[in-house]
């Protein structure tokens, strides 16, 4: 896969690309990730990528041209049509089945905004998916892309060492939380594991996580639990 992110701040993405999962998989070969400043693509000398809004109000609009001309040079690197994105509060919640069926492309490109936003022709034009990392507002889009391709490049094959990880993710294909995890030492400060993981039992003990996970769910997110498959039961 090959990934394309568009910003105003390419240096904050370099030891996060560097580093960990993401890392590894850029390493190897599995993904590529390039950063693209669209303040380069701007064509007066003090290279404006911003301006005013028509009609008034506070702060700065992102301009067309810039990223236009920017995306539109970046899809030249791709072998098929790539899935355009823009990071914004008022797009598609990211999701793990969304991030799943991202992980199938084998290209996307970022737009990273800034300021008060965009003007509303790039997205007329440009015609991206819009994604949202959550109810909440950030500087800009470069934390929301980190943590769109974290967790696209997690579902790629061969990225993670045990390729069922994924699987038992919370929200992963069970639309659930996952249960309760633990590990050495059997005690620790008057805590102890479940009795249940000392068994042997594989039988029980998938059992047991599976009503850890439903419990698990209907005590933290109403939500889910609300939408979690019929035949789901405690």
């Amino acid at each position: 896969m090959r990934i394309d992110v568009l910003t105003l701040f390419p240096e904050v993405f370099e030891p996060f690309l560097a580093s960990s999962i993401v890392g590894r998989a850029i390493e190897a070969g599995i993904a590529s990730v390039q950063c693209v400043n669209f303040r380069e693509f701007a064509h007066d000398k003090h290279h404006s990528v911003d301006d005013r809004p028509f009609g008034g109000g506070p702060g700065m609009v992102l301009m067309c041209q810039p990223i236009f001309d920017a995306l539109e040079k970046a899809e030249q690197n791709h072998e098929s049509e790539p899935v355009r994105i823009i990071l914004t509060p008022q797009g598609e919640r990211l999701s793990q089945p969304l991030a799943a069926e991202l992980a199938r492309e084998r290209g996307l490109v970022l737009v990273c905004g800034h300021y008060e936003g965009f003007d509303e022709r790039i997205c007329q034009g440009l015609e991206p998916m819009e994604i949202s990392v959550g109810d909440f507002i950030t500087n800009g889009g470069e934390v929301p892309a980190m943590l769109l391709i974290d967790s696209v490049i997690r579902m790629i094959p061969n990225v993670l060492g045990d390729e069922t990880s994924s699987k038992y993710d919370s929200f992963a294909e069970s639309g659930l939380l996952e249960y309760p995890q633990y590990t050495r030492p059997r005690e620790f400060r008057g805590m102890e594991v479940p009795e249940i993981l000392l068994s042997g039992n594989h039988r029980e003990i998938e059992n047991w996580r599976k009503e850890q996970s439903l419990n698990r769910t209907k005590q933290r997110r109403e939500d889910l639990w609300k939408n979690r498959p019929s035949s789901d039961e405690i």
